[in-house]
């Protein structure tokens, strides 16, 4: 399966970044799902919000985000986020 190059970006370090077959955001026009060969686009990240990276084999990585944009180019995803956290079992009840 093709895979998509990411990056999760906040303001002061590169958090995450790998392949992933698929990234899911909210944006402030709704969720967006991402996959390989997805249209370029431009969103603006919904706050709070989430970035979800699905893995090859099913694992999943989950990030708080505040504020920021979502780049979709054919090179890959980028996120650039104000501030980004992962998620904890706590902060995703």
């Amino acid at each position: 399966m093709a895979q998509l190059q990411v990056e999760l970006v906040a303001v002061e370090e590169k958090i995450w970044t790998g392949e992933a077959e698929m990234v899911v955001a909210r944006t402030t026009d709704g969720e967006l799902g991402v996959l390989p060969g997805h249209a370029p686009l431009l969103g603006q990240l919904a706050e709070p919000g989430q970035v979800r990276i699905k893995l090859a084999g099913g694992e999943q990585l989950a990030y708080d985000v505040n504020g920021g944009f979502l780049s979709v180019t054919s090179s890959g995803v980028t996120v650039l986020a104000e501030s980004a956290s992962p998620v904890t079992e706590s902060s995703s009840r």
